[in-house]
């Protein structure tokens, strides 16, 4: 009996070692299953791994990516490390299958892009450390399903944004490095929801700013009456070029111990250590608007350029007002740019009246008006003679053209009126071909126009 027991387990440990890939170290820790691949040369991930392993560790290696079958069906895996290959390639849904994962190591590879569908499914990820790839491009659906994060690592990227919306959602997440990459800007609001946020790194970035945040002041009330220590919450931000002025004072009142964070700009702050410079020197300039248009008339129908330049610190945004008090935006007539210019594509009577240009930034605003005049056109007639000129009838137009659902033109079912004068011969949905049936020729007749509605806006378009 005692025999038969011996040659059992012996079988059982042929079995458990054919099971482990070559190279590799498995080891059983009842009831879990450990393979250890790290600093074994491999090429690519073994295939014939123990699809019920736990903790995989493939460190140290030169795999180049990762494809859909090799962690297929691993549905107990739990911790995946894969630092330190030479891996730019993640085929979309590699990681599917591992829904039960909680930490994945991904630093030190090659990877220059995130993919939407890289992480999809991973709903119970705690941890994605990517730091020290090549990461240029995270698309904005890449974490979406990574609602249960705690510990996100993007250092030491060439990142300049990430899917800050996504970030608003991770609200069990605690630790967020984003040091040493080129961000240059971050959402207001983007921290307000993390309330277990406590270590934020922005160090080494293209910062001229940081917006104020309910996450920051709250961590300083709860410091400052005991509840939390004041290391409890690590704010970095050194290395970024701060642009000292009014919108970084909230920054500058929080309690904190000295580090080395200097001041970029302004002139007379470059250098100087942020928290040593007293708050009264946390300046804005108010807005001053240096050139606008002056007084324009121009006829019905053509294309209007209403400009505007400000100065100010921080750079002013601004807005128009039109005639009847209402802000103007991009619509299918009028196109307002950054730069504070206003195109109206196509003016109408009703644009006359006096624009208003409003230049804002923290420390104030600046107005300016601009009046525009716009001329009706004319019915010219022929006042040379006294001969009465025949009536070159109205502008209503024939629509007996029908136009199929795939937007061809049936021509040959169109039939002209002779009555009319002006005659549409083809419409579509986007074009229509307009004929005037005129027996001879109207002296003073020298243009046409002709009035349609803007389907956008509903507003009266003339050409």
């Amino acid at each position: 009996m005692e025999k038969l027991l011996v040659c059992l387990l012996v079988i059982g440990m042929a079995v458990k070692a054919q099971i482990c890939p070559k190279r590799c170290v498995c080891q059983i820790l009842s009831p879990n299953l450990a393979t250890l691949c790290a600093k074994k040369g491999l090429l690519f991930v073994p295939p014939n791994i123990d699809r019920h392993t736990v903790e995989l560790r493939l460190a140290d290696n030169f795999v180049t990516s990762v494809k859909r079958k090799d962690f297929a069906n691993m549905t107990r895996l739990v911790d995946l490390t894969l630092s330190r290959n030479t891996i730019s390639y993640i085929t979309p849904y590699a990681f599917a299958d591992l829904e039960n994962l909680r930490a994945l190591h991904l630093n030190h590879n090659r990877l220059t892009r995130i993919g939407n569908d890289t992480f999809s499914g991973m709903s119970k990820l705690h941890h994605l450390i990517l730091n020290n790839n090549q990461l240029t491009l995270i698309h904005l659906g890449a974490f979406n399903d990574l609602l249960a994060l705690e510990e996100l690592d993007l250092s030491y990227n060439n990142l300049e944004t990430i899917p800050w919306e996504a970030i608003q959602k991770m609200t069990s997440l605690h630790t967020l490095s984003l040091d040493h990459n080129m961000i240059d800007y971050i959402p207001e609001g983007t921290f307000s929801l993390l309330q277990k946020l406590n270590r934020l790194d922005v160090t080494s970035n293209k910062l001229q700013k940081l917006p104020p945040d309910p996450l920051f002041q709250r961590a300083q009330v709860l410091a400052t009456s005991g509840v939390l220590h004041p290391s409890s919450f690590a704010l970095s931000f050194g290395g970024n070029p701060l642009h000292c002025n009014c919108e970084l004072l909230w920054l500058r009142r929080l309690s904190r111990e000295d580090d080395l964070e200097t001041c970029a700009t302004p002139l007379h702050l470059t250098g100087r250590y942020f928290w040593s410079i007293p708050e009264e020197e946390f300046l804005c300039e108010p807005p001053l608007i240096t050139r606008y248009s002056h007084e324009m008339r121009v006829l019905e129908g053509q294309r209007v350029t209403l400009k505007c330049k400000a100065r100010g610190d921080p750079e002013p945004a601004i807005h128009w007002i039109s005639p009847e008090g209402k802000l103007v935006s991009n619509s299918s007539r009028t196109v307002v740019y950054n730069n504070g210019t206003l195109d109206i594509l196509i003016s109408t009577v009703k644009d006359t009246g006096s624009f208003s240009c409003i230049s804002s930034n923290p420390a104030g605003e600046a107005h300016q008006t601009v009046d525009l005049l716009i001329i009706k056109l004319p019915h010219i007639s022929n006042s040379t003679n006294n001969i009465q000129e025949p009536d070159p009838g109205s502008s209503d137009i024939s629509t007996s053209t029908r136009t199929g659902a795939n937007g061809s033109n049936h021509t040959g079912d169109t039939k002209t009126n002779p009555d009319k004068r002006v005659v549409i011969a083809e419409a579509t949905s986007s074009t229509a071909l307009i004929k005037f049936n005129f027996q001879r020729n109207i002296p003073g007749i020298r243009m046409f126009q002709i009035q349609y509605n803007g389907t956008f806006d509903d507003s009266l378009v003339y050409r």
